[in-house]
C-alpha cells in the first residue's frame, strides 16, 4: 500500500480522538495553514469521477470537463465555518465554476444545519470515501482542504486549510486561464 494511501486512510478514520463520523472532539483534527498547492499543467494527475449521495440534491455527478472546485468539510470545524462564506460567495459570483463539497468525519444531523446557517448552495457529497480516489494526485490532507480541478479533469490546486478570498481567486483565475 502506497504512503499516501496510509496519510489519507490515517486522515480520515483517526484524524479525531473521538473517532468515526458521529463522534468527534472540535480540538482534535488535522489543520492546514491555508498554503496553496498549484501543479503545472503537465505534472497534473486526473482527479476522480466524483458522483454519489449527496447531503440535500440526491445522487448526483460532477461534470468532469468544467473547472470545478471541490471543499472537504465538517460542521464541527472552525475554519470551516470561517470559510463557508467565502466559498458561497465564490459559487455565485464564478457561474462557469462548478463547485461542490464533501463532508468527513461529521453526523448528518448537524451538517445539515450548518448547510443552512451559511446558506449553501452547492451541492455535498456525504460520503468520504470519495477522498480514497485523489490518491496519486494532490490527496486532501486537512481539514478544510480546497481542490480545484481544471477542465481537462486534472487536480491543479489544493489548499489546505481555510481558504482566503485572495487565495481562491489567485488561483481559481490562475485555472480558468488554462495555466
Amino acid at each position: 500500500m502506497k504512503f499516501t494511501s496510509i496519510f489519507l486512510s490515517l486522515l480520515l478514520l483517526t484524524g479525531c480522538a473521538g473517532g468515526g463520523l458521529s463522534s468527534v472532539n472540535e480540538n482534535s483534527f488535522i489543520s492546514g495553514s491555508g498554503i496553496a498547492t498549484f501543479v503545472e499543467k503537465g505534472q497534473r494527475k486526473s482527479a476522480p469521477i466524483l458522483s454519489g449521495p449527496t447531503l440535500t440534491t440526491g445522487e448526483i455527478t460532477l461534470n468532469s470537463n468544467q473547472v470545478t472546485v471541490v471543499n472537504v468539510w465538517a460542521s464541527w470545524c472552525a475554519p470551516c465555518r470561517a470559510e463557508a462564506p467565502v466559498l458561497q460567495e465564490f459559487s455565485i459570483n464564478y457561474p462557469q465554476v462548478q463547485f461542490a463539497g464533501i463532508l468527513t468525519r461529521d453526523n448528518l444531523s448537524s451538517a445539515r444545519a450548518f448547510y443552512e446557517t451559511f446558506g449553501l448552495t452547492f451541492p455535498t457529497f456525504i460520503d468520504d470515501s470519495l477522498l480514497v480516489g485523489f490518491d496519486g494526485s494532490l490527496i486532501p490532507n486537512a481539514i478544510p482542504t480546497t481542490l480545484i480541478i481544471d477542465q481537462e479533469g486534472k487536480v491543479a490546486v489544493r489548499i489546505s486549510g481555510e481558504v482566503t478570498v485572495a487565495g481562491l481567486k489567485k488561483m481559481l483565475d490562475k485555472v480558468l486561464a488554462n495555466d
